[in-house]
């Protein structure tokens, strides 16, 4: 089976590392590595994740990027393995999550599973984000509504040199690569929920809650989406 590489990105995320990791790690082989790029934090994040002393954890220098879409980038620039994940600071991965998708793919290109969306406190608010989201396959329909969740989402090295370079107004990675892969590439939705998604009040996505885009941005964001769809070859 093909090793992976998982792309974290990271910005004062003190308050929540500790369970991510410990959720991630442990799902790993000596082979698989973590990518970490910081976004320049303020608190105790980098010394959080050193403490580790895992030498499968990587830890790229800081930028200051100020959006998770540019930071995301970064880090997925220094992936080595053939299957690649986004991870999301603030989560935690069931404990069969890698197993799971890693298998997923062997049929297809990009997988992206289903995830519990819950508070702070890991008290759930909503069993199933599919189903909140009623989500599904398909271009069309996600581009009018993404589906694409980075912190659910696995796919080959191949989807990801066809997604590179990221239009430079693109405001959501995931939605980006998701849409690529829609396009070029066999997605498949897992209906198993395999990841805590913890929803908060310092979330850059809305996770299906109110959007923070106005109906302007929305037009304009899906307006350079499809433009570069169309260009891309």
């Amino acid at each position: 089976m093909n090793n992976v590489s998982i792309c974290m990105a990271v910005h004062n995320g003190e308050k929540y590392l500790h369970q991510q990791l410990d959720s991630i790690l442990p799902q790993l082989n000596k082979r698989d590595e973590l990518i970490v790029s910081d976004d320049f934090s303020t608190d105790n994040s980098l010394a959080i994740i050193r403490s580790y002393h895992d030498n499968r954890i990587k830890i790229l220098p800081p930028n200051k990027y100020n959006h998770p879409a540019k930071n995301f980038e970064y880090a997925l620039n220094y992936c080595n393995q053939e299957i690649i994940f986004l991870a999301d600071q603030d989560d935690v991965w069931h404990k069969n999550k890698l197993t799971v998708m890693k298998e997923e793919l062997t049929i297809c290109d990009l997988a992206v599973c289903d995830c519990r969306i819950v508070d702070e406190n890991l008290l759930q608010v909503h069993p199933s984000f599919f189903d909140l989201n009623h989500s599904r396959a398909g271009l069309l329909t996600n581009f009018i509504k993404s589906s694409f969740m980075g912190c659910c989402m696995a796919f080959r090295r191949d989807v990801l040199a066809h997604a590179f370079p990221f239009p430079q107004n693109a405001q959501m990675h995931d939605q980006w690569i998701g849409l690529v892969a829609e396009r070029y590439y066999k997605v498949h939705f897992i209906p198993i929920v395999l990841v805590d998604h913890r929803r908060h009040s310092h979330n850059y996505s809305s996770t299906s809650a109110k959007s923070n885009f106005s109906f302007y941005d929305k037009i304009s964001m899906r307006f350079h989406l499809a433009k570069n769809l169309l260009l891309k070859q």
